[in-house]
This record gives structure tokens, sequence and C-alpha cells, in this order.
């Protein structure tokens, strides 16, 4: 029988106060709850329009970066990797020594949503639903 991570996790590391058993809660965490981990704020706009301030990102999303070296810079959410927590988004690379490019991961917390995909009717109905 294959034991994947479950040796490792423990849902008990939540409530610790303890940040290093915090890292390790959210390091060791299944897909499942780490997909939990990918909220990020909303604009005003839409804060207003749908009464939430925070959102799951999803591929298609426009964004905008509000930290780090390309802080104001706004794109789309072109992938999401959830076993690392990380959000990649068009125009954000850089420049490999051999010419070519390469995409680089933002975190979650980093960013702000401008525009939501909508193609998803779940979605519709997780925004609309107070």
């Amino acid at each position: 029988m294959n034991k994947q991570n479950t040796s490792n996790f423990s849902r008990s590391w939540k409530a610790s106060k303890n940040p290093g058993k915090q890292r390790k809660y959210r390091t060791n965490s299944p897909l499942h709850l780490k997909q939990k981990l990918l909220n990020a704020h909303i604009s005003k706009d839409l804060r207003k329009k749908y009464s939430k301030r925070s959102i799951r990102i999803r591929k298609g999303d426009k964004v905008k970066i509000m930290a780090g070296r390309f802080s104001r810079h706004e794109g789309k959410v072109e992938r999401i990797d959830l076993k690392k927590t990380r959000v990649y988004i068009s125009g954000v690379e850089t420049t490999k020594k051999d010419g070519t490019k390469k995409m680089l991961p933002v975190h979650p917390s980093n960013v702000m949503i401008m525009e939501l995909s909508l193609d998803d009717k779940l979605r519709q109905k997780i925004l609309e639903r107070k």
C-alpha cells in the first residue's frame, strides 16, 4: 500500500501558535487543502460588487502584482502550481543565460485580482451566494 503524505500531516498543527508548526502544516498539507491557500484579494470595485474581500485564484483571471520585483505589473494567470502554492502570470519572466525566457512564480498573497474569469458556472454561484 502506498502511503504518500499522510504520516507527515496532522490537522492539529493548524491550531498551533508556533510558526514552525504553521509552516509545517502548509508545506505537508494534501492538495485538497492546499487549494484553499490560493486565495487572493480582489479589487475595490469587485469587492463592492460581490461583497467579498478575497476569492480563490483561477487560470484566466487578470491580476495585478502588489509586491516584489514586478510590482504594479498586470497580466493574466497562465498556470497555478498547487504543490508550491505559486501563480504564474504572463509577462512575469526572466531571461536565462542561454537567452530563453522562464516564467517566475508569484505567491498569491502578493497579487490582487482585477478581473475574474467567469467561464465556470460553479464559480459564479460561489460569488453570488452570501
